[in-house]
C-alpha cells in the first residue's frame, strides 16, 4: 500500500469535530417539505434542529448518495495517486449506505477499495477513521488496520432515548398504533444499537426523564470495573448532555472528562430533536 485515501459516511458527523485528517465525506441530501439540502455543506445541526422546532408539521427524510456516486469519490482518490481506499459506513442495518458503497468498489478499476461495516453511527465512525489514520501513519498493513476497527466494531456499546417518537414512526420504527398508545402511556423507549448494527428497543420507560435516567444506569452498570472511552452524543440538546455527563462523573471521577458530540441532521431526522445517547469503546490492552 503506497497511499491510502480514507472515506466516512456523513452520518459520522465528523465535520462537527476538530481534526486534520484528509477524509472525504459522502454526503446524504435531507428532504425539508419540498426543499433538498445536502447534508451540513447547505444545513448544519443547528439550523436544522432550529427548524423542527419552529415547526413541528415538518418530518425530515433523508436520501442517501447513489452509487454513481460513490464511485465518482473512489475514482477521484484513486486519479489522486491511492492504491488502496478505506471507507467507514454507518451500519448496514440502518441505512443502504454500505450496499451502495459496496456495488461502487465492484466497479471501479484501477485501485483496491475497501469498504468497512461499522455496525453503528456517529463517533464511532469517526473513532474508526481516526485509528485507521493513525495506524497508516504507523506503517500499518491495511489488513491490520482493519483488524484495529474490528476491535472498534466489536466492543462498543452505545445506548439512547428519543424525547419524540413521531420520527421513529416515520422511519418504521414504531407503528402508528404503538406510537399512540405509548404516547397516550407517556412512554418512551430506551433503545439500543445492538451487535448486528440494529436500533432496538429494550425497554419501555414513563417521560423522558425517566428514559435519561435509565440510560445512565445502563451505562454505568455495563461499564463497572471496566476502562472505557466514554461519549455523548445529542440531538442538539446541551443541557440534558451535561446532565448525563455530572451524573456519570459523579460516580466515575476518573473519567475527568466526558466529550460530547452532535447528531448530524441526516441522523436526527430519524431521532428527531432533543435525542441523548451515551456510550463506550472499551480500551484496548
Amino acid at each position: 500500500m503506497k497511499k491510502l485515501g480514507l472515506m466516512v459516511c456523513t452520518n459520522s458527523a465528523i465535520d462537527y469535530i476538530d481534526h486534520n485528517i484528509d477524509v472525504r465525506v459522502v454526503r446524504s441530501t435531507i428532504l425539508l417539505g419540498d426543499k433538498e439540502y445536502v447534508d451540513y455543506e447547505e444545513l448544519t445541526a443547528d439550523k436544522f434542529y432550529d427548524k423542527l422546532e419552529e415547526d413541528s408539521s415538518l418530518f425530515p427524510r433523508t436520501s442517501m448518495a447513489s452509487t454513481g456516486k460513490m464511485l465518482e469519490f473512489y475514482e477521484t482518490l484513486r486519479d489522486e495517486g491511492c492504491d488502496t481506499i478505506l471507507f467507514v459506513t454507518i451500519s448496514s442495518g440502518m441505512s443502504g449506505i454500505y450496499d451502495n458503497a459496496m456495488m461502487a468498489a465492484k466497479m471501479v478499476e484501477g485501485v483496491d477499495v475497501h469498504v468497512f461495516n461499522s455496525k453503528s453511527v456517529g463517533y464511532i465512525e469517526c473513532k474508526m477513521i481516526f485509528e485507521a489514520y493513525k495506524a497508516y501513519q504507523e506503517g500499518k498493513s491495511i489488513d491490520e488496520i482493519i483488524k484495529d476497527l474490528e476491535y472498534i466494531r466489536d466492543n462498543n456499546h452505545i445506548y439512547f432515548a428519543v424525547n419524540d417518537l413521531r420520527y421513529l414512526v416515520k422511519n418504521g420504527r414504531l407503528t402508528n398504533a404503538q406510537a399512540f398508545m405509548a404516547n397516550i402511556l407517556k412512554i418512551k423507549p430506551l433503545l439500543e444499537i445492538n451487535n448486528e448494527g440494529k436500533v432496538v428497543s429494550i425497554e419501555k420507560i414513563r417521560t423522558f426523564k425517566k428514559a435519561v435516567n435509565r440510560v445512565i444506569e445502563k451505562f454505568l452498570e455495563e461499564t463497572e470495573n471496566t476502562d472505557v472511552e466514554p461519549f455523548i452524543i445529542h440531538a442538539n440538546n446541551p443541557e440534558t448532555a451535561q446532565y448525563v455527563r455530572e451524573q456519570v462523573l459523579e460516580v466515575r471521577p476518573e473519567y475527568k472528562e466526558i466529550k460530547d458530540y452532535l447528531l448530524t441532521p441526516a441522523v436526527g431526522a430519524h431521532s428527531g430533536p432533543g435525542a441523548i445517547t451515551i456510550g463506550y469503546i472499551k480500551t484496548r490492552k
